[in-house]
């Protein structure tokens, strides 16, 4: 099967399975909205690719303020992350942590 991190958690909530606070975004300025939605004092966002090793690619970033939330979105959002498996076409979640 092949399906993102946000996929996963989403089929995980539909049992009952206790999951972090997050969403999906879609622009930096999306993320920013996102982050504050979600509350907190840092989120965590993470490029949704089909591989592993995503943080090691650049692809885990953590962000203090929902400013480098939407400054980490701008960053992955569209962008080719390169890992040791192949080259992909970054979607993007954010988490509340």
């Amino acid at each position: 099967m092949d399906i993102h991190e946000y996929q996963a958690k989403k089929i995980l909530s539909g049992f009952g399975i206790e999951i972090p606070r997050g969403g999906i975004a879609y622009s930096p300025e999306n993320a920013e909205n996102k982050a504050r939605e979600i509350g907190g004092s840092k989120w965590v966002v993470k490029a949704q690719i089909h591989s592993g090793a995503r943080g090691k690619a650049g692809g885990i970033i953590i962000c203090n303020s929902a400013l480098e939330v939407a400054q980490a979105a701008d960053k992955l959002l569209g962008k080719k992350l390169v890992t040791k498996q192949q080259v992909h076409k970054v979607k993007l979640s954010i988490e509340f942590i």
